[in-house]
């Protein structure tokens, strides 16, 4: 049994490993077994985010507009809407594809849309600005 420090995410662990044979001794396997976490390490400090080198529809969010986010990061399949657009709660605005999922994206309540900051196929990251309404 050998003994090893792991670190993931800034937090150190400290895994056990033991050798062991099948099929008649032929062939090594190796088991891994995780025991209590080792003493807490500080996390480093996150890197800014790098900027999305993509082009956007509209860059801009108007003053009093009310924004709508990506609630995770995933790719724009489809926009069902326009700046101008008059939309109603619950009315699907977009779909975003995250983990080989549709998800749709809806207006969380009557308004006209001032800008759309995605097209078709653009990848996003969470909390990005998809679409804003006023």
């Amino acid at each position: 049994m050998k003994k090893f420090l792991i670190k993931v995410n800034g937090n150190q662990y400290e895994v056990e490993v033991e050798e062991i044979r099948v099929d008649g001794g032929q062939q090594p396997v190796k088991e891994v077994r995780a025991t209590a976490p080792a003493a807490p390490v500080a996390a480093p400090a996150a890197a800014p985010a790098p900027k999305a080198e993509a082009p956007q529809a509209s860059a801009t969010v108007p003053a009093g507009a009310s924004t709508i986010k990506a609630p995770m990061p995933g790719t724009i399949l489809r926009v069902n809407v326009s700046a101008g657009d008059a939309v109603k709660k619950g009315q699907v605005l977009l779909i975003l594809e995250a983990m080989k999922m549709e998800n749709e994206i809806v207006a969380p309540a009557d308004g006209k849309i001032a800008s759309v900051n995605v097209e078709n196929g653009r990848s996003v990251n969470a909390g990005e600005v998809l679409v804003s309404m006023a």
